[in-house]
């Protein structure tokens, strides 16, 4: 009799990519995992629930599991797991009758158990997986170093859905990075809610985020090591000193800095201002004078005036950052600034948040064109795609929220070369494989 097959489909963030990940390799020895939901008894939706738009983005993929592959043919079953089911709990099964079982991210290591009960494997069919839970699929590929988060922002969900922060051991950090990179993974991404808040549970004299990378960036074979989602205020000088002096690290940081007016940060329950911030960028770059930099902005926050908008245009363009990503204020229920006076109309937040990314496509297609005529070195991640052709990153391009280099010639997935850049494309780069 051949074995139940499992498909996933995976929405959200790096972080649910990981966890899907895991669930994924945690089913190898019981189930055999396919990548067309044409082809799968069971479907794991794994959901996102950060914001209203990802809550309704998770709703629709569910309903339209559930009202249409499950009914194409008998016995099939939908599982929902993630933000969702950590958010909204028990409420969720009256609502969502097609749903055949719910599993919050903290149940993610029950999934095999869930799936056997819905597809009457007996126990003994349901063997557990040996050593590391992650499967390697291409060149990149995330290691999550810290789960939970230990700030109460007043427009997250997050320390709700993921609890209290917990740092992952080193040893088993530095074995997962191994095991990655022997399965052919040239580059890894260092995520978790705040990177930079690494080791703060973990007592007196635990590593930090410095001895992190300085660990992973040895690991034998790997080529480029990232970091993403690192708050400002955790941006130490021993880390700019270990990112500059770590020939693996990549000059690129992804530092969420929310906005750059002192009033709006402080209803934020957020500390700093735009002020602070700039100077905090110019040590950046002082360490690193070719350092790629991405933030997070968010515009309509309850309270927020036009001058505290004009304050946020006006540090964008002063930054001058590479990539930015704009999103208008989400009134989330049960966080803080959801019952916070002075909330800021649809009609006006959509208007500031346009204005803000019509002036940051601005200055990252001008930040672009600095590159006409440099060589850099790439990692290919797409062999030939069939309407761009050969699609690469450079070092400071994060996979899926940057730009990428096209390539004039077809280079194997995984390959590290050098191209000249000729031309740009907004934030894409056009560049020729020298040979």
């Amino acid at each position: 009799m051949s074995r139940p097959t499992v498909a996933f489909v995976t929405l959200g963030c790096p972080k649910n990519e990981v966890d899907s990940d895991r669930m994924r390799a945690s089913l190898g020895a019981s189930f055999d995992v396919v990548d067309s939901l044409d082809d799968a008894d069971v479907a794991v939706v794994n959901t996102c629930s950060f914001i209203r738009e990802a809550t309704q983005e998770s709703i629709a993929a569910i309903l339209e599991l559930g009202q249409g592959w499950k009914t194409e043919r008998q016995g099939r079953s939908l599982v929902v797991a993630g933000c969702m089911p950590s958010r909204y709990g028990d409420e969720l099964a009256g609502e969502m009758p097609e749903v055949d079982a719910f599993v919050p991210v903290t149940g993610e290591r029950t999934l095999r158990e869930v799936i056997a009960r819905l597809t009457g494997v007996s126990g003994a069919g349901v063997k557990s997986s040996p050593g590391i839970q992650r499967t390697v699929t291409g060149p990149s590929a995330y290691l999550m170093i810290s789960d939970g988060c230990h700030r109460r922002c007043a427009f997250c969900t997050i320390p709700a859905i993921r609890g209290p922060y917990r740092s992952r051991a080193l040893d088993d950090l530095l074995a997962e990075a191994r095991f990655l990179v022997e399965g052919g993974v040239k580059e890894l991404i260092l995520i978790g809610q705040d990177i930079s808040a690494y080791g703060r549970d973990l007592g007196v004299g635990a590593p930090s985020l410095s001895d992190v990378v300085r660990s992973v960036a040895h690991v034998e074979g790997l080529a480029w090591l990232r970091l993403m989602y690192v708050q400002p205020d955790g941006i130490t000088p021993e880390l700019l000193e270990t990112m500059s002096t770590e020939p693996t690290v990549c000059h690129y940081l992804d530092m969420p800095l929310q906005h750059a007016s002192a009033s709006v940060l402080h209803r934020m329950s957020r500390s700093g201002n735009g002020e602070e911030y700039l100077r905090l960028i110019g040590i950046i770059r002082d360490f690193m004078p070719d350092v790629c930099l991405r933030t997070t902005l968010i515009a309509g926050f309850p309270g927020e005036t036009r001058s505290d908008a004009k304050k946020l245009e006006d540090f964008v363009r002063q930054a001058r950052l590479d990539y930015v990503g704009v999103f208008p204020f989400s009134r989330e229920e049960g966080t803080p600034a959801a019952s916070m006076p002075d909330q800021v109309s649809a009609r006006t937040k959509r208007a500031r948040v346009q204005r803000l990314r019509d002036i940051a496509d601005e200055v990252g297609f001008d930040k672009a064109t600095e590159y006409v005529g440099a060589t850099l070195e790439v990692l290919v991640d797409i062999p030939d795609d069939p309407e761009e052709g050969p699609i690469a990153r450079h070092r400071g391009q994060a996979p899926e929220v940057d730009g990428a280099v096209l390539l004039d010639r077809p280079l194997p997935e995984g390959s590290i070369a050098h191209v000249h850049v000729v031309d740009t494309l907004g934030y894409e780069l056009v560049g020729e494989v020298l040979s």
